[in-house]
C-alpha cells in the first residue's frame, strides 16, 4: 500500500495552514503550537527546530518525543 502524499509534505508547509484556520476561529498561533506540543511531546524549542529543518510530516511524527496517550481521542 502506498503512503498518502501528506506524509511526504514538509510540516513547515502545513503548520501555517493550521495557524490560519485557528485564527479564523478566533484562536492564536500559540494555541496551535500548545496543542501540537501536547500531542507530540515536543517542547517549543523542539517544535521550532523541526519547523526550521523542514522535516516531512512522517518524520515529524516519527521523531516526536512522546505521542500523548489520549491522541486517539482527538477528532476533527
Amino acid at each position: 500500500m502506498t503512503e498518502h502524499r501528506v506524509f511526504a509534505t514538509a510540516f513547515s508547509k502545513i503548520h501555517p495552514m493550521y495557524v490560519q484556520k485557528a485564527e479564523r476561529k478566533g484562536r492564536s498561533g500559540a494555541d496551535v503550537d500548545r496543542i501540537i506540543c501536547w500531542l507530540t511531546g515536543y517542547d517549543e524549542a523542539g517544535l521550532a527546530e523541526q519547523l526550521r529543518r523542514n522535516v516531512d510530516v512522517a518524520t515529524f511524527f516519527a521523531q516526536a518525543p512522546a505521542i500523548h496517550p489520549n491522541a486517539s481521542l482527538v477528532t476533527g
